[in-house]
């Protein structure tokens, strides 16, 4: 059987969603075809957690369990005494390294398969000015936006003149919307640039598109690339912030309620840009759908959550793609 590291954790604000993200995971893999175990990533540290690990407390508590020698992506498992190696890793780690490309280049040294985009693909999706920049060229629709960095000077003034009020102020890495606030006056964005900085020193400030949000998943199968249903967000927040993620003050509700011609543009749309960056494994794609119907790309989620709560294991109940059987063909399409 497939030795399956299971990896979660990572650097960023994320690693607590990162880890019940892998929990859900561990829930549903298919034990029959696959040994996984946990592997928490903390720093330069990687934990291989025993395979009696099953809750949050489990994994954050590592303390004395044994390290992968990366210099063969092995451990020494205590419960045999044997040098155990891992046959595909299966990442679940929102941010940094997992997100970005930098535990995807590792693996690529190594060859060991791994189920998301490669480390090129991770790292231009991951920075959402550059992944906008190279939708550009797509002819994709995107709100207007200016890039400010804290190396450099900016203008809060001209900062409105080109991108309007209101806007989002946002670090350009990173996930589940920390360091993101709506802005609606002049005097709230010095204060939201200097959130947005604490997650990173490049931030964009991005006009406020109006309109409803709609987000949908894709992954590849056999070689062709299927897009899930789509699901709109629906909340009572200023945006779809982390409350409304995993605090539940929102409404996800799948399937969208569009008609099926938006539906299957939003679907064409998604599997045309997946197809277009080059991604693998399952990626979560955001929109806004504008009165008139218009397709706003806000990003793309290379390794979207996974826990009970999140949006794609939703929309594979939706689409009554069983969770067990999705979780081998991501390990399967690893491997081709």
């Amino acid at each position: 059987m497939k030795k399956i590291a299971v990896m979660c954790g990572g650097d960023s604000s994320e690693r607590q969603v990162s880890a019940q993200s892998a929990l859900n995971v561990m829930d549903h893999i298919d034990r029959e075809k696959y040994l996984p175990r946990l592997v928490f990533i903390e720093g330069i540290n990687w934990y291989v957690l025993p395979s009696s690990a099953r809750t949050l407390e489990d994994i954050l508590v590592h303390s004395g369990c044994p390290v992968i020698d990366k210099n063969r992506f092995s451990f020494q498992d205590p419960e045999t005494g044997k040098e155990e190696a891992f046959d595909t890793a299966l990442i679940m780690i929102h941010g940094t390294p997992g997100e970005n490309g930098l535990l995807q280049g590792y693996l690529e040294m190594q060859k060991i398969p791994f189920t998301t985009c490669s480390s090129f693909v991770s790292a231009i999706t991951f920075d959402k000015h550059s992944c906008k920049r190279f939708l550009d060229f797509a002819g994709v629709k995107m709100a207007d936006d200016i890039f400010i960095s804290c190396n450099r000077p900016y203008s809060v003034r001209e900062i409105i003149r080109q991108v309007g009020l209101p806007m989002f102020v946002k670090p350009t890495v990173g996930g589940s919307s920390f360091g993101v606030t709506k802005v609606k006056t002049e005097e709230e964005v010095e204060p939201a640039i200097r959130t947005a900085f604490k997650e990173c020193g490049t931030i964009l400030a991005e006009e406020a598109v109006s309109g409803r949000e709609v987000t949908c998943g894709a992954y590849k199968f056999n070689g062709r690339i299927c897009a899930l249903p789509v699901t709109e967000i629906v909340t009572d927040r200023e945006f779809f912030d982390f409350e409304a993620k995993y605090l539940g003050e929102s409404q996800e509700i799948c399937p969208a309620r569009i008609s099926e011609t938006l539906t299957s543009k939003i679907q064409n749309l998604t599997e045309s840009i997946y197809s277009y960056m080059g991604c693998r494994g399952i990626v979560r794609m955001d929109y806004i759908i504008t009165e008139k119907e218009d397709i706003y790309f806000l990003e793309v989620n290379t390794v979207p959550g996974m826990t009970k709560m999140s949006l794609v294991p939703n929309m594979l109940r939706t689409a009554g793609i069983d969770i067990k059987d999705f979780i081998t063909s991501l390990i399967e399409e690893a491997g081709r």
